[in-house]
């Protein structure tokens, strides 16, 4: 199942409230997911020999080239949505400014979308670790009973 991309045509009528909340929304999940990650290194890292052993391989190293992907990606996105988020204030200062208030407004259409494809992207790789750990941790319960 493939996710829908974001409807970002009504971002235009939305309050600078709303904005002000969907910006700190996604600094807060962003830095959610930095702490993840390195639950997620720690969870590959104690399974590193399953991982690297056999039939596991090619799929594990393309997870974990994944996730090092989306941990490379996170801190620059991080960045831009808090430079995002400080320049709230051209919603809000009580100056009429159309172009930059547009502007603005573009802008947060663009960082929903790319917001939201990495997060999808990235729950799809948090799912594939799991399963993969997952397999491990039945394969290895079965070897226990086999013995």
């Amino acid at each position: 199942m493939k996710p829908k991309k974001p409807n970002v045509k009504y971002i235009e009528w939305r309050s600078p409230e709303e904005l002000h909340e969907a910006s700190l929304h996604w600094i807060s999940e962003l830095k959610f997911i930095k702490d993840e990650q390195h639950f997620l290194d720690e969870l590959i890292e104690n399974n590193t020999l399953q991982l690297i052993s056999g039939k596991t391989f090619e799929k594990s190293k393309k997870v974990v080239d994944d996730l090092v992907q989306k941990r490379k990606a996170i801190e620059p996105l991080l960045k831009r949505i808090i430079n995002h988020y400080n320049e709230l204030t051209i919603l809000v200062d009580g100056i009429d400014q159309p172009a930059e208030e547009k502007k603005y407004k573009v802008d947060h259409g663009k960082l929903l979308e790319e917001v939201s494809e990495y997060l999808i992207a990235y729950k799809e790789i948090k799912r594939s670790i799991f399963d993969l750990i997952k397999m491990i941790m039945k394969q290895s319960k079965q070897k226990r009973l086999l013995n």
